[in-house]
């Protein structure tokens, strides 16, 4: 054991380095009361949020007023809804004649009278629970989409909804996925000439991405178009996948290849274009995926697609032959800059790998790229080629050492929506610095369960040793980064303690929003970056917030609650920004808002009382390598668990054999999403993690014994 964990000393000793040597490097805008329409989302009234960008092109800008510079210190709590889930809540509302429509974790649907916040209606889609396995990052829901007098939810086990805006029923509701396989839906709907868009996830599982469009009266699919090709010879395939086969090698197509579409999207009503956002290789281990060769198109590329047709129009790829889970899901944002002394149509974009991208959308020509944060596995985009100019050490499969990237898989910057305001021509990003130790699996095979993306988490676990975590700790940060995207430079920054804050909205009122993860709505000038008001919301907010108008006064809505992977899966360095619980919330605040939340309730820390580790060696290290592979994803790095599922350590199953095995054998905790795993773990094996559990737990007894000294 002590070999192993100086391996792991050593790693996260690199991780940490590597991290501080790049620290060096208008109008009321009102509008008639009807049913949801292009003209409608194009005119973009000022008073109206009616789709989860605002506008097609979605800059998140709000071109309110009457919340600004000035005015800022009298914004106050209006109202707050209490939600009935305690899962991250990710989503945009909307807000259309009045109402303000939400979606929450496990997709469920809520209408609030936007004035009072009266509960209009409540929608369940009843969600198996345990769905959840299937789910890389949370049981959360990024939005809804509304068209006619419908609103559109996708659902965690894959359906799409039409319902009833009114009422709050089901109109109709189609499967757009295999539900036997390891597919969700996660991300907000788009209706374009009055088709729902929707994409899917689960290549951390083994999928096939691909977007689809269905009639939004009937739900009938209209066109699909998938991101990566077919097993050669079972499809007759159209011309664009028959090119990105040529970039594949091996048997790609046993885990499907990835490339999944779950989240970015944006669209040019006047080039009838919908740009998409396609995400990671399955597995992430390219030698796994492609022989460790190819581009493997069209991963990790932000595609241009015909609205009407779905049929090919353009791409670029951000990250050719991804191995770092580098997706191109990120918020697209679209606009009309000047550039050069002539106006240009661009698309923007930040995706996880670390550089910003800004395209001419009509074309998808590279017009700029710059690093807004370190980066390590590139040192710049060749704007000949357009292609990343590679650090060899990154192809980790082919050193067989581990690489410490930076970015990590978490991404520079994840899904949290940026803003652009058009006033000052500056993005804002909520970025992320964080590091991650890439180190190949060896052997690796997939299985029905459990994340397969062909990187040894176990060798990666972050060791007991009080130093290199303070040292990681210290690496972890976040950002607020205000982006000139013309001189592709940083104009200001606001520094986090730790990574995963909210999404943006920018004003006209000349003012940023961003929730924290350390639990504050705060609002900050938007031309340099001041912190101008600030709301204690209780539980960390990573969603992004919208404003509206009713009655003449100028509201702003955002979703509060803690969740999502970095809520889950980084172990100790969940907490990097203070231990922050869930407390599910809609949040509406206006000028002279007199509301108060009720007080807190305390959180307290719990102390390890774990049973005596009395397991050998070899019994522990098996139970961390299965532990590493299927449980660290949701149970935390090393055991440690975040604030949203419970910390393992803390279990009073570890001193009960025959409970642990209730649960993690038969499933009997299946209806919260703890399903059975005895179709790929013995009792045996179950009982090595139950060992290695017990054994990291003591492991942390002593750590905290010796800080109280």
């Amino acid at each position: 054991m002590k070999d192993g964990m100086s391996m792991r000393v050593a790693v996260w000793a690199m991780t940490i380095g590597s991290l501080a040597l790049a620290a060096c490097s208008q109008g009321n805008g009102a509008t008639g009361v009807g049913g949801v329409d292009a003209a409608r989302i194009i005119a973009a009234a000022p008073a109206q949020w009616l789709s989860t960008g605002r506008t097609y092109d979605e800059q998140r800008f709000s071109p309110l007023t009457a919340i600004n510079q000035d005015t800022i210190g009298r914004l106050g709590l209006d109202w707050f809804a209490d939600l009935d889930t305690n899962r991250g809540q990710e989503a945009t509302p909307l807000f259309i004649d009045g109402v303000l429509y939400v979606s929450t974790a496990w997709s469920m649907v809520k209408a609030y009278d936007a004035r009072t916040g009266k509960l209009l209606w409540s929608f369940d889609p009843a969600v198996p629970r345990e769905t959840l396995v299937k789910a890389c990052c949370d049981a959360v829901n990024r939005g809804v989409a509304a068209w006619g007098n419908k609103i559109f939810v996708g659902t965690l086990d894959g359906r799409l909804i039409a319902i009833d805006r009114a009422t709050g029923k089901a109109v109709w509701s189609v499967v757009t996925l295999d539900q036997s396989k390891n597919y969700t839906i996660t991300g907000a709907p788009r209706v374009v000439n009055g088709m729902v868009i929707i994409g899917n996830g689960g290549a951390e599982f083994g999928a096939r991405g691909y977007v689809a469009a269905y009639d939004a009266d009937t739900g009938k699919e209209r066109w699909r178009f998938y991101t990566v090709p077919a097993q050669p010879g079972t499809e007759k395939e159209p011309d664009y996948l028959k090119e990105a086969a040529a970039t594949w090698h091996g048997e790609w197509w046993k885990q499907g290849g990835g490339g999944t579409v779950w989240d970015a999207m944006a669209y040019d009503p006047e080039l009838d274009l919908l740009y998409i956002g396609v995400g990671n290789g399955s597995p992430w281990n390219q030698a796994y995926r492609s022989d460790g060769k190819g581009d493997n198109l069209y991963l990790s590329s932000i595609v241009a697609v015909h609205a009407r047709t779905g049929q090919y129009a353009w791409h670029y790829q951000t990250t050719p032959g991804d191995s770092w889970d580098f997706t191109a899901t990120q918020h697209i944002m679209l606009a009309d800059l000047d550039i050069g002394g002539a106006k240009r149509k661009v698309l923007m974009q930040a995706p996880k790998n670390g550089f910003f991208y800004m395209l001419d959308r009509t074309n998808g020509k590279l017009l700029s790229a710059k690093n807004f944060v370190p980066v390590n596995w590139a040192s710049g985009i060749d704007m000949t080629t357009g292609r990343p100019i590679e650090n060899p050490q990154a192809r980790y499969y082919r050193t067989g050492q581990p690489f410490i990237g930076s970015p990590g898989p978490t991404g520079a910057h994840s899904w949290h929506p940026m803003a652009f305001d058009p006033k000052s021509s500056l993005v804002f990003i909520p970025a992320n610095l964080a590091a991650f130790p890439y180190i190949p699996e060896k052997g690796w095979k997939a299985n029905k369960l459990g994340f397969n993306v062909g990187i040894d988490f176990a060798a990666a676990a972050m060791p007991a040793d009080k130093a290199t975590r303070e040292a990681a700790m210290k690496a972890t940060s976040g950002a607020l980064i205000a982006w000139d995207p013309v001189a592709q430079k940083e104009r200001w920054r606001v520094s986090y303690k730790g990574p995963w804050n909210g999404g943006l909205l920018a004003t006209s009122g000349d003012l940023v929003f961003q929730g924290t993860a350390t639990g504050e709505f705060n609002a900050y000038a938007t031309r340099d970056g001041r912190k101008l008001w600030s709301f204690p919301a209780q539980t960390g907010i990573v969603a992004a917030p919208i404003s509206y108008e009713l009655d003449g006064q100028q509201y702003v809505a955002v979703m509060a609650g803690w969740g999502g992977v970095w809520a889950l899966a980084p172990g100790i360095l969940s907490d990097k920004s203070g231990p922050s619980r869930n407390i599910s919330r809609l949040l509406v605040f206006k000028l002279d808002g007199k509301a108060a939340l009720p007080a807190a309730p305390p959180l307290a820390k719990m102390p390890l009382d774990p049973p005596p580790s009395t397991a050998n060696a070899a019994k522990i290290a098996a139970g961390g390598a299965l532990f590493g592979r299927y449980c660290s994803v949701c149970h935390g790095d090393a055991a440690i668990g975040g604030s949203i599922v419970p910390d393992l350590r803390h279990s009073g199953m570890l001193n009960d054999a025959d409970i642990w095995g209730q649960v993690v054998h038969d499933g009997a905790l299946k209806d919260n999403g703890m399903v059975s795993f005895a179709s790929i773990l013995s009792a045996a094996e179950i009982e090595d993690i139950r060992a290695y559990v017990i054994h990291r737990a003591n492991e942390d007894k002593i750590l905290e014994s010796a800080h109280a000294d």
